[in-house]
């Protein structure tokens, strides 16, 4: 019985793919510990898992819930005044800048546009300890 492999995955496997740029992309795959071996000893490469790896090891991501707001909209990075004046950043724009409840900002105006400076907690968070 043939033992188990483990795939390569991150630079380990970008380095791999590189080296072996001269074979087909299934020689490669199954080089790069992407295949089983079915009951009858033939070996299944698995192109799917292979890339997705590939994908990953280069940063990318195709999940299917990343940049969305969690009811299936994409940001559009545009907000509009409300009818009571008010300018609404959603929640994701705050997550992904990291921000967190109680994060305080200066407004400063300008001609025709707006800046939000994010204000040093240094001060504060050193009265409280």
């Amino acid at each position: 019985m043939a033992e188990k492999v483990t795939p390569l995955t991150g630079k380990a496997l970008l380095q791999k793919v590189k080296d072996l740029a001269h074979l087909t992309k299934r020689e490669t795959a199954k080089e790069c510990g992407y295949y089983n071996v079915t009951k009858d000893g033939q070996a299944r490469v698995n192109l799917t898992d292979f890339y997705d790896a590939l994908l990953s090891a280069r940063g990318i991501s195709l999940s299917p819930d990343s940049g969305k707001d969690g009811r299936g909209r994409e940001p559009t990075y545009r907000v509009s005044v409300h009818k009571n004046g008010q300018i609404v950043i959603g929640a994701t724009y705050t997550q992904e800048m990291g921000l967190k409840p109680g994060d305080e900002f200066e407004i400063k105006l300008g001609y025709k546009h707006i800046q939000l400076v994010k204000l040093s907690g240094d001060q504060e968070e050193d009265g409280e300890e």
